[in-house]
């Protein structure tokens, strides 16, 4: 089945643009101009992927971000971010709303489509293996569901933070670079800031409660999960 992948782009040259090269890649690209237009879209046909502009008249591409993941019914659909403003503040608000990825205008079209792939074989679950269900200090991960629990208490992460927990959990005790954990997140050929790693790992940890103790940082490196800490009430 042609995977679906909804463009939300207010300048028309460059929408064209993305939908024709993602089309010859095997795609089915669809446009819509603003925020508002892209929210009835999704609503009416959820797409398989979005790629969504932070400039948009009306709602702005990080709020209809925040839409989309608040909503249970379209947080799991990967979104990726494409900014004329290469600050890291916005790259980083847009993942911390559980974007999965992002570009930079200009940017190569070819790229562009290879990102897709990328994101979408994550969601599909194309990461280091780990059991169906599988716990380590107190963190059940089960791959299937796309669930986290923390001694029986669910907890709600963003995709991205799913699969840095799946890819810390895949080698307990094991230290993951900051770069390993970048390219298991986003993908290869990724440019990004480390600094992103680390705001998505302060969030892991305060959504894991005490067992994000677990998630320890190298200094200079990147972290890695102590098998042997467990969390436990006071």
């Amino acid at each position: 089945m042609t995977q679906r992948v909804l463009i939300i782009e207010d300048e028309p040259e460059i929408a064209a643009m993305i939908q024709l090269h993602l089309d010859r890649a095997g795609f089915q690209a669809t446009i819509c101009d603003n925020g508002e237009d892209g929210l009835a879209s999704i609503a009416a046909h959820a797409p398989d992927l979005v790629i969504l502009d932070l400039m948009l008249p009306g709602i702005d591409g990080l709020e209809l971000c925040r839409q989309l993941k608040y909503d249970a019914a379209t947080r799991v659909i990967p979104i990726i971010m494409v900014t004329a403003r290469g600050e890291e503040s916005d790259v980083v608000s847009g993942l911390e709303m559980g974007a999965d990825d992002y570009m930079v205008k200009p940017f190569s079209p070819r790229e562009l489509s290879a990102r897709v792939r990328a994101v979408l074989r994550r969601r599909a679950g194309d990461l280091p293996e780990v059991d169906e269900s599988t716990a380590v200090s107190g963190i059940q991960v089960n791959t299937d569901r796309h669930e986290v629990s923390v001694d029986g208490v669910s907890v709600d992460l963003t995709l991205t933070e799913f699969q840095i927990l799946r890819f810390l959990m895949s080698r307990p005790g094991f230290v993951r670079t900051r770069d390993q954990i970048i390219e298991a997140a986003h993908g290869p050929h990724v440019v990004m800031s480390k600094r992103t790693i680390d705001v998505h790992i302060t969030a892991l940890r305060k959504k894991l409660g005490r067992a994000g103790d677990a998630i320890e940082t190298i200094r200079g490196v990147g972290y890695r999960l102590e098998s042997d800490v467990i969390a436990t009430e006071p």
